[in-house]
């Protein structure tokens, strides 16, 4: 049962809340918040908290600054990190102007609308995100280095594998917060690890992401370590990616529930959307230069392709049974908006539905072993963040899916970064200094 305000207002009472965090994302899908005090969360269910949106990433310019959150009683969560006496807790909101018609440029309305679109059309998709993330090690003055936490591989244990007890603790908090871990493990670089938790709905899942990153961060520090999901922090080893699962449900039904499903049918086509769209949508699915680097290497696709089970694909189709059986689209990363993403995805899949898209034949071997006359013939994942924008300005698709102050402003900001990038004299030092402490 979904939490009424009523029974959020009593809850707050009953549990010794001090601080309410009111969370919510830039265009960049990076987290934000204002703490109210516990007498002010019938005023900001009502009325909504003001906030000077000129100072966040791509929101409003200063003529026009003020914009409201409201938070969304269903996303109540306790910040187990937080003092048990005067608990802290959190919300996620929902964006509005002062005349109370949604922000435009709110990844969660971007989102709840694409949902809404699918709905209407007697669709429901799934989504559950793997992420993965490097561990790394500080400075005396509490400084993240490239010193990695160790130096294990894939699925290695103690004494190899040093972030057992690190990723025990980030699931116990993930649970404690209403997230459901199913998988933990050591990944293939050193320090790099991976946890995966339990699939939702599309606003969902998007929401338990930014709350997984925000946790994993949280917990390394309390452990004296560096948490980076920068898509490449070390240049000759593995990158770290978001993979996309995405079910589709139709009547109630999972579509991806029949081995025997031919091209022309559903899957086929959704998949055939997505890729359609990959070229013109990667600026928002991998929107750093870091994120270039990670392409074509270790497993992580440089080609518009699809397979079952192979993982040196764009999409693969997992092996798994009834409602587990999903595509996974492997070119994201964890630099993106989820909220951006997974609506840009979403759209993409429902009109390869619409136009009855047909999906190419499959690629079933090692594409990084494929004779460069084959792979000539395949479409390229864009490669580099200027292709990137490039591509994105020009997509009358994207406009579908997100207004055209967001798009201008978001490619604008990555225009400027992609020049700073290249007349940097030390292109990796830009990217340790601009987001190797941050992402």
């Amino acid at each position: 049962m979904n939490p009424t305000m009523a029974e959020v207002l009593e809850f707050i009472k009953e549990n010794d809340v001090k601080f309410i965090r009111l969370a919510f994302c830039d265009i960049f899908g990076i987290q934000k918040n204002i703490s109210i005090m516990p007498d002010e969360l019938p005023r900001a269910f009502q009325y909504g908290i003001s906030f000077d949106a000129s100072a966040v990433s791509g929101f409003m310019n200063v003529e026009e600054s003020d914009l409201f959150l409201r938070p969304d009683p269903v996303t109540l969560s306790v910040l187990p990190w937080r003092p048990s006496h005067g608990r802290v807790v959190r919300f996620f909101c929902d964006i509005f102007h002062p005349d109370g018609t949604p922000f435009e440029g709110d990844g969660r309305h971007i989102l709840r609308k694409t949902v809404q679109k699918a709905s209407d059309l007697g669709f429901t998709f799934k989504i559950g995100s793997e992420c993965e993330f490097y561990l790394f090690q500080l400075d005396d003055k509490g400084m993240p280095t490239a010193l990695p936490h160790d130096f294990g591989g894939y699925c290695d244990i103690a004494p190899l594998d040093k972030g057992e007890n690190v990723r025990r603790e980030i699931c116990l908090t993930l649970e404690e917060m209403g997230i459901k871990p199913e998988s933990s493990h050591h990944e293939q670089g050193p320090g790099q690890n991976e946890i995966v938790f339990q699939y939702s709905d599309a606003l969902t899942a998007a929401d338990n992401l930014i709350t997984f990153k925000s946790v994993v961060k949280t917990i390394a520090a309390r452990n004296g370590l560096h948490a980076s999901f920068m898509p490449k922090p070390l240049p000759q080893k593995n990158g770290s990616g978001l993979h996309i699962n995405l079910s589709l449900f139709k009547n109630g039904q999972n579509v991806f529930n029949n081995r025997h499903q031919q091209h022309g049918e559903l899957p086929g086509e959704l998949m055939a959307g997505i890729m359609a769209r990959i070229p013109e949508i990667t600026v928002f699915l991998n929107p750093l230069t870091n994120s270039y680097a990670r392409f074509g290497k270790f497993e992580a696709p440089k080609y518009i392709t699809w397979s079952h089970q192979n993982r040196s694909q764009l999409i693969r189709i997992p092996a798994a049974d009834e409602d587990y059986r999903r595509m996974e689209l492997r070119s994201p990363d964890p630099s993106c908006n989820p909220y951006l993403a997974f609506a840009l995805v979403i759209q993409a899949g429902l009109e390869g539905i619409s136009k009855h898209l047909p999906l190419m034949p499959a690629i079933d071997e090692n594409i990084y072993e494929v004779d460069a006359e084959k792979l000539a013939e395949l479409e390229p994942i864009p490669e580099n963040l200027g292709r990137a924008i490039e591509l994105a300005r020009s997509s009358s698709f994207i406009q579908t899916v997100l207004p055209q102050k967001t798009i201008d402003k978001f490619l604008n900001i990555k225009q400027a970064e992609w020049d700073r990038y290249k007349q940097a004299k030390d292109k990796d030092q830009f990217e340790r200094e601009v987001y190797f402490p941050y992402v």
